[in-house]
């Protein structure tokens, strides 16, 4: 309705027509779920390569089982989509961790991904130390090693009758020169610590305090090499008790020794010695603690392939996480927001392992007392605990410690790595709902070992793909139906009879496929079913063409990395199987191995029984439906209706010039929008399509005429 002016004027009004839009639809996406050597449970991964899928989910296993799933889905990868994985659970499967003194190990312990992990296995009075990132027996053997600033030096005191950690050490300090506040001055009077660690003839120290002679305490800070912050070698030293009491004194001997602690410290290996100077400097209290008036925070963390069992080399360092923090608050002064709370951190960051139990009670480190003239008391849990925030904490520590992983278990023997039929269909209901997640093809992969399981888990991914109407599931037959068979009329028998109880659905493709191809990790040549390559022929026809064009063929049709096949059904074989949805895949001499048809397993005649009109819908409708979400909530006027008209027609008209429709009709008025349907909130699109045909097949007529014979007057009559 025109606004009505009072006066004379111009009036300016704006209709916008462009609201929404039909945009293309890439469907390069697949879906597969089997029982992976590595990666998180039950939680669906992007892998874009082969090497993505080795580093995420490991590499294949030398077993019939697990081999199949791996290399249908680097199939797959081979033609350029991307791969939703997920490796499938089961009950036998454990996360490799490490104890140590106060921490026992957990048998059963599986944490299935990260989410997993926050919600059930990050907080304080964990049972475990560290554990794998994922289960299996991937990381036994794996050792994590860890150190913090519990003592500044070692010194060697002959004798430790006596000495409790917690109790004092002392050094008579005469002239030394101190750095002031902007000037330099002479200090006399003691250098004070607290033991943080015995030996048969050792103690370990941690300097706390400088006391003036008039008894004037100032906390200090250790620095190798400063005979004003650190014991030195010749110095007298003694051992204080609680009550203030010499228990043991050094002398300058030869047998008796300073040095720097953190230089002496190595990490916990078999069969090498590495130094933890190697890796890192000695950690320190991090900026965050530093200015909540906290100390002793700072830890490496360090992850070692200590036999060789993941690398090949033994010792080989893995991942490095340095200078991380005890406080669960802390936050990089160098890389903000980036947290350094040493759980979060690993959980978020590392590759291999995530954090369990806080390792700070009573019997793991020290809490220095303030006032030294009062004695040193033995430490105790109620000071300095991890996982608090920074909060004018002096952090307790550990010192220089290492935790074997082991208790890793993998997949139940039987059957190899096969994961049964229950726990697959709960990885592939992963799936089922498309607002959730997004997929162009099902991989089916192998099979089980009992073919009935095989068509219970062929049926379900049908049933799925039936259900979100966006996808397509792509089907190969059971292996012993085809491989290792000779007689090539059985193998066809057998593939009828497999297909024969699976439901009729235009979202379904099946193929008679084993290929032959080479597994250079175990340097063997495997059969894998050929559905990850069928969902893969339909990628690169997409990318390559459009998605309405045939995957089928010598122009788009043609299999990667295959050898041989395990069953080659000749013509008179492929014609008792492509009446009945079966797709053959052959070996034509001088051309390779390809795709030689292009069904849908739609039970019936229509124009769905074609890859390619399935497809084109599918595209068409995904696009169009991106456009009509646009229409949600506006009203139901011409306006509107011509609006979304002139969205689709141009989209139309595109896929028609791209060869995809013979023509098309969009019915979008008060014809189809009556007033019924807009008090109903309802509106009504009718799209009219005549989808493109591929050929099926080809007829070539040869006539023989005599000599003198004119074309025209034999053309039509043969």
């Amino acid at each position: 309705m025109a606004t009505p002016q009072l006066s004379p004027g111009v009036l300016t009004r704006e209709v916008d027509l462009t609201v929404g839009r039909a945009e293309n639809v890439l469907d390069n996406i697949g879906a597969i779920a089997g029982p992976f050597e590595i990666g998180p449970i039950d939680e669906p991964t992007d892998i874009t390569t082969e090497n993505q899928l080795i580093q995420t989910f490991g590499k294949p296993i030398g077993t019939d089982a697990q081999y199949q799933y791996w290399m249908t889905a680097s199939s797959f990868l081979s033609y350029g989509g991307v791969l939703k994985v997920v490796r499938t659970d089961d009950s036998d499967l454990v996360n490799a961790n490490g104890s140590r003194s106060h921490i026992t190990q957990v048998t059963d312990l599986k944490i299935k991904t990260y989410d997993d992990y926050v919600a059930n296995y990050a907080g304080v009075g964990q049972t475990y130390g560290y554990a794998a990132k994922t289960p299996g027996t991937w990381a036994n053997n794996l050792k994590v090693c860890v150190i913090d600033n519990k003592a500044d030096q070692t010194i060697a005191i002959g004798a430790t009758t006596g000495v409790t950690v917690g109790f004092g050490v002392s050094t008579s300090l005469t002239n030394q020169v101190v750095a002031g506040s902007g000037d330099t001055s002479n200090f006399t009077g003691h250098l004070k610590g607290i033991i943080t660690g015995i030996g048969a003839s050792t103690i370990d120290v941690k300097i706390t305090q400088r006391v003036t002679t008039a008894g004037v305490s100032t906390d200090i800070t250790y620095a190798q090499g400063d005979q004003a912050r650190s014991f030195v070698q010749g110095n007298e030293v003694s051992v204080i008790n609680a009550s203030a009491v010499g228990i043991a004194t050094t002398t300058t001997s030869g047998s008796n020794y300073v040095k720097d602690w953190y230089d002496q410290q190595t990490l916990g290996l078999t069969n090498s010695t590495v130094y933890w100077k190697s890796i890192s400097p000695r950690p320190d209290t991090s900026q965050w603690a530093a200015d909540r008036s906290s100390k002793n925070d700072g830890l490496h963390i360090v992850v070692v392939d200590d036999l060789g069992d993941v690398t090949g080399i033994q010792g080989n360092v893995l991942e490095k996480s340095l200078n991380l923090s005890k406080a669960k608050d802390a936050v990089s002064s160098e890389n903000a927001p980036q947290k350094i709370y040493y759980k979060d951190y690993l959980a978020l960051l590392s590759d291999y392992v995530y954090a369990g139990d806080n390792p700070s009670d009573g019997s793991d480190g020290f809490v220095a007392q303030t006032d030294f003239s009062s004695g040193y008391t033995p430490i105790t849990s109620a000071n300095g605990l991890w996982d608090r925030n920074a909060q004018g904490i002096t952090f307790s520590a550990i010192g220089n410690d290492t935790y074997t992983l082991t208790a890793g278990s993998d997949y139940s023997a039987t059957g190899g790595y096969e994961a049964t039929l229950g726990n697959l269909i709960t990885s592939y209901n992963l799936f089922k709902n498309k607002d959730e997640i997004g997929v162009d093809y099902l991989l089916m992969g192998p099979g089980l070992s009992d073919k009935a399981q095989s068509q219970a888990k062929a049926g379900r991914l049908i049933a799925i793909a039936g259900q979100r109407k966006d996808c397509i599931a792509t089907i190969s037959p059971h292996r012993t139906d085809v491989v290792d068979l000779t007689n090539t009329d059985t193998q066809t028998d057998n593939v009828i009879k497999f297909y024969s109880s699976l439901p009729s659905s235009s979202y379904a493709i099946f193929d008679s496929g084993y290929k032959y191809t080479y597994d250079r990790f175990n340097n063997a040549f495997r059969w894998i079913p050929t559905n990850g390559d069928v969902a893969g022929l339909c990628v690169r026809t997409s990318v390559n063409a459009y998605p309405w064009f045939s995957p089928a063929g010598q122009q788009r049709g043609i299999l990667n990395n295959a050898i041989k096949l395990a069953y080659n059904p000749d013509k008179a074989q492929r014609d008792q199987l492509y009446p009945l949805r079966i797709n053959s895949i052959v070996n034509q001499p001088g051309t390779g191995i390809l795709l030689f048809g292009d069904k849908t397993g739609l039970g019936y005649a229509s124009a769905f029984d074609r890859i390619n009109v399935r497809r084109l819908f599918l595209t068409i409708e995904q696009a169009l439906q991106k456009a009509a979400e646009a229409q949600l909530f506006e009203l139901n006027d011409q306006i509107t209706r011509a609006n979304f008209v002139n969205i689709v027609e141009p989209y139309l008209r595109d896929v028609e010039a791209k060869r995809g429709l013979y023509g098309f009709l969009v019915i979008c008025d008060e014809t189809n929008n009556t007033p019924d349907v807009i008090d109903n909130n309802e509106f009504r699109a009718d799209i009219f399509l005549k989808p493109a045909k591929s050929i099926n097949y080809v007829t070539l007529t040869f006539v023989a005429t005599r000599t003198g014979v004119s074309f025209e007057e034999v053309a039509g009559r043969v």
